[in-house]
């Protein structure tokens, strides 16, 4: 098991700052999407927060980070009806530590792009698992199967 080095500050889309050392306590099921209402991550983030009951009683806080502004977050959370915070990274710099950004083409030209990828940390703190590169369907299903399959 590896502890993240850097404790982040990012604000929630509930106008809070929050750092990783909040969900001390807590399983953190923490996941990277590209963007506030693409067809990938909505599916995604529904599924995360139709499962978000299963989750808590688990012990486990989910949480969502993107390249998007709070205001961008708060907007799609309320439309969505999305139980789970999410977290603003429009510098990507927590992207950046968790290497989830790639160099990719689209159109034609260079773009930056977020890997879709997901982190679990323990009640310690410490990352016990990732999800690299996943596929946004059944992605929040196969995060809670490993959650109840292990002892965090």
């Amino acid at each position: 098991m590896k502890v993240l080095k850097t404790n982040f500050c990012l604000e929630s889309s509930e106008g809070l700052e929050k750092n990783l050392s909040d969900y001390k306590g807590s399983i953190l099921v923490l996941y990277f999407y590209p963007k506030d209402y693409t067809k990938g991550c909505t599916i995604e983030a529904l599924e995360f927060s139709d499962l978000n009951d299963e989750f808590e009683k688990l012990g486990a806080k989910v949480v969502g980070i993107s390249k998007d502004k709070v205001t961008s977050h708060k907007n799609f959370k309320n439309k969505e009806n999305l139980k789970q915070e999410l977290l603003a990274d429009p510098d990507r710099k927590i992207h950046k530590e968790f290497g989830v950004l790639k160099d990719a083409k689209m159109y034609g030209k260079d773009v930056i792009k977020t890997v879709r990828s997901t982190f679990i940390f323990n009640r310690k703190g410490e990352l016990v698992k990732e999800f690299r590169d996943v596929k946004a369907e059944d992605h929040a299903r196969e995060v809670l199967k490993y959650i109840k399959e292990n002892d965090l």
